[in-house]
């Protein structure tokens, strides 16, 4: 969210999945395992491969499934994202590639840009990246020759302590060669989860209200106080992994989470715990019992996505309506009921007054398109966004301005957010941790096709078990044959945090000196190696 932003002035996928399979005649995926993470979105693509011609480059450590399609793949170094990127774009500059035009009439601070990526030459980004010089100059000739081209990316670029900066960098690469406003094109985050984007635009942000309105602008607060009858911070609260270590130093006393799993799924598992255990008072809405439900005082049964409606709203900011199938199970409630519920309570007997006169103060929805109307009337990007809409099918793409307003499918055409487009300086910066001699190998972390996340549902689905039962470290085979690895046999990975045992996959899938595990089974808690090294902006970790 936070590189957009800055760069565009919103943070979003600018085009829809839709248009990126049937438009772009090249696509560019760095940093996203997409047939894996994204599989009916992966298989577009490769459909859009097999059938259209289109050109796929792929940047990414592991040969990953996506790269069997691919025309080109670059398999750089873990967390050199950035020297890739400035690389490519200063051969794209050397060649003449870029759209002379779209950067004079449409974008701000190219100087300082072009200065910076001079800097890259194809010989240090080779150097840097591992990526050989020939490939680099196959790549940008591809990218340079061929519009319009997609750019797409997940997590892959996003969990490092630079995620901000190789997302702006990401910006920098779609703005040089005009692909941003056009069909085909943009710049494309796939989105981790369901309703990340959703979650986001609800102001599920320490920083923004709903549809990102600024919590230190005054004008905006005093728009949300007059509505709900509260008086509000103007101070910009913390994130989850700011949370965590504010409760050992006792200015959080007490979490309430929902949906969320933190000892399986935030980095250093072992200080997570110890964090939990420090807490005074925890509540956890869930739907099934999880490992972090050791640590709650109070269990609050959630419902799962068939048991409730509403809308999510997904990675192409395309808002989808969700109807309930089955009936919930035992004292099991929605997710929004449970919240107001709590709502209510508070105001009744606690110490927090409000106006029960403004507007929205009540707490007091009895369905879900309460909540949207709600929603419409403070948000403007939801303005024009109603059950009754999404009931008679219209698809619809925030920002929807009104009630007769078709949606956006493709941000920015004519103009940016922000006006003009911001050219970011952005500079190469390692991981925190590299290999040494006393831990030579690197690892990284994600997920696999069959599993998802913390894998609540996953893991009680018998099919997704009968192909997938266990969790797997990917390691090299001359990284295998140097260890005595044969396959069949466990092995312990140990970091300055912690050691996780688990069988090997010997396999080409990751390069000599990397080692992948996912983070889906408890029994190998992945993250009890990882590092709580933070991007200083969005505060995100490097799990990469």
């Amino acid at each position: 969210m936070a590189g957009l932003a800055a760069s565009f002035g919103s943070g979003a996928m600018t085009n829809t999945m839709e248009d990126v399979a049937e438009n772009a005649k090249a696509i560019f995926i760095i940093g996203s395992n997409t047939t894996e993470q994204h599989p009916v979105f992966g298989t577009r693509i490769r459909q859009a491969v097999l059938r259209r011609g289109v050109e796929l480059v792929v940047a990414d450590p592991r040969k990953i499934d996506i790269t069997e399609f691919a025309t080109l793949h670059l398999r750089l170094k873990p967390g050199t994202d950035i020297a890739l990127l400035n690389g490519l774009m200063n051969i794209i500059l050397e060649k003449g590639y870029e759209d002379i035009e779209f950067v004079a009439n449409r974008t701000e601070n190219f100087e300082d840009f072009k200065a910076n990526v001079m800097q890259y030459t194809p010989e240090i980004t080779a150097e840097i990246t591992g990526v050989p010089v020939e490939q680099l100059y196959e790549a940008a000739e591809i990218l340079g020759n061929t519009k319009p081209a997609a750019v797409l990316w997940a997590m892959g670029i996003t969990q490092h302590v630079v995620g901000v900066q190789n997302v702006r960098t990401c910006a920098n690469l779609q703005m040089l060669l005009g692909n941003i406003g056009v069909k085909g094109a943009g710049v494309n985050p796939l989105r981790g989860q369901n309703n990340v984007q959703g979650a986001c635009d609800m102001g599920g942000l320490p920083n923004v209200y709903p549809a990102y309105q600024a919590v230190i602008n005054d004008e905006v607060r005093q728009k949300f106080e007059k509505a709900w009858g509260a008086t509000l911070s103007p101070k910009i609260g913390l994130t989850v992994t700011e949370m965590m270590p504010s409760i050992l130093e006792d200015k959080i006393k007490a979490l309430y989470i929902m949906g969320e799993n933190p000892i399986m799924t935030d980095p250093d598992t072992n200080h997570i715990r110890h964090c939990l255990d420090h807490l005074e008072f925890m509540v956890l809405q869930e739907i099934f019992p999880s490992e972090t439900a050791a640590y709650a005082d109070v269990l609050l049964p959630g419902v799962t996505f068939a048991e409730k409606s509403g809308t999510f709203t997904n990675t192409e900011r395309r808002v989808q309506l969700v109807r309930q199938a089955v009936s919930p199970i035992g004292g099991a409630r929605e997710d929004w009921t449970i919240t107001a519920e709590i709502a209510r309570r508070v105001l009744e007997n606690g110490r927090r007054g409000v106006d029960a006169g403004a507007q929205y103060a009540g707490w007091d929805y009895s369905s879900p398109d309460q909540i949207t109307a709600e929603v419409a009337a403070l948000a403007p990007s939801y303005a024009g966004i109603s059950f009754e809409r999404l009931e008679n099918g219209d698809r619809l793409h925030w920002p929807v301005k009104g009630s007769d307003h078709p949606g956006t499918p493709v941000l920015h055409v004519g103009q940016f957010t922000r006006g003009k487009g911001l050219f970011a300086v952005t500079q190469h910066i390692p991981p925190v941790e590299l290999p040494d001699k006393d831990y030579p190998v690197l690892l990284s972390t994600g997920r696999v096709l069959y599993h998802w996340h913390g894998g609540e549902m996953s893991r009680r689905a018998k099919g997704l078990l009968e192909v997938y039962s266990q969790s797997l470290i990917e390691v090299n085979p001359d990284d295998a044959m140097k260890l005595g690895i044969n396959g069949n046999r466990k092995v312990r990975v140990t970091s300055r945090r912690g050691s996780i045992e688990a069988e090997a996959w010997v396999t080409d899938r990751v390069p000599p000196g990397m080692v992948y595990a996912n983070f889906h089974f408890p029994e190998v808690p992945a993250n009890e190696l990882t590092i709580a090294a933070l991007d200083p902006i969005a505060k995100i970790p490097e799990y990469k």
